[in-house]
């Protein structure tokens, strides 16, 4: 009987679920730090202009990968509660 415990394959779901969760938010991280970069080629910001642009997206693709990562895990969460 399996008193509520979970299988191999549902731990092994849980996983795969988290290192996807991880690797996605990782890269979209990089993607909007990839984006304030670009962004002050784009426009030509030199100096402090362009140091404040770059500094902001480290927190912003943070905040993004962070949030992308909380959401892929509540879903996953809510799927399994359901069973599926």
């Amino acid at each position: 009987m399996d008193r509520g415990r979970e299988s191999r394959w549902e731990k092994d779901a849980m996983t795969v679920e988290i290192v996807f969760a991880l690797l996605a938010a990782a890269v979209l991280a990089g993607a909007v730090f990839a984006v304030a970069v670009a962004l002050t080629l784009v426009l030509g910001l030199s100096g402090p202009a362009s140091e404040g642009v770059r500094t902001g997206g480290v927190p912003a693709g943070a905040a993004v990968g962070v949030a992308h990562l909380v959401r892929v895990l509540r879903r996953f969460d809510a799927e399994r509660r359901k069973g599926h």
